[in-house]
C-alpha cells in the first residue's frame, strides 16, 4: 500500500452475507468482504474463505493488484498518446509535399477523364 501510495482512509469496507457452501457459518455471519477504493472507483468482492479475516486479507491483495494494473495501463496509455502526438507534430520531409500534390493531380486527371462529355445543343 505504501508503494502505491494508498491510504486506509481511501478504502471503504463493507461486510455482506456470502452465498454458497459454508453451512450455518455462512448463513449467520457476514463473511463476504467488499472493498472500494474511493479515488479510482475500483471495487473488489471476496468470499473465497469461510472466515471474514481471511476474506478481508484476500480482498486487500486483490484490490492492490487491480489498482496497480489500473495505474500501469494508465501510464502506458499516456506514453502511447505522447508518442502519437510526437509523430503528428513531426515535420514532414521536404519533397513529400510535392509528391502528395502530384498524386492529387493524377487522381483529379483520372476523374476528369471519366466524366461525361457535355455538348451544347443549339435549339
Amino acid at each position: 500500500m505504501r508503494r502505491l501510495k494508498i491510504f486506509q482512509k481511501d478504502i471503504k469496507e463493507a461486510f455482506v452475507r456470502s452465498s454458497g457452501s459454508g453451512g450455518q457459518n455462512v448463513n449467520k455471519v457476514s463473511t463476504c468482504v467488499q472493498l472500494m477504493h474511493v479515488p479510482t472507483g475500483i471495487q473488489v468482492k471476496c468470499q473465497a474463505e469461510r472466515s471474514q479475516a481471511a476474506n478481508r486479507y484476500l480482498a486487500k491483495h486483490m484490490l492492490m493488484e487491480k489498482i496497480e494494473r489500473f495505474f500501469h495501463e494508465k501510464s502506458l496509455k499516456e506514453a502511447r498518446d505522447l508518442a502519437c502526438k510526437k509523430r503528428q507534430d513531426r515535420r514532414k520531409p521536404a519533397g513529400l509535399k510535392e509528391i502528395i500534390l502530384q498524386e492529387k493531380h493524377k487522381q483529379s486527371d483520372k476523374k476528369q477523364s471519366r466524366r461525361k462529355i457535355r455538348t451544347l445543343d443549339a435549339d
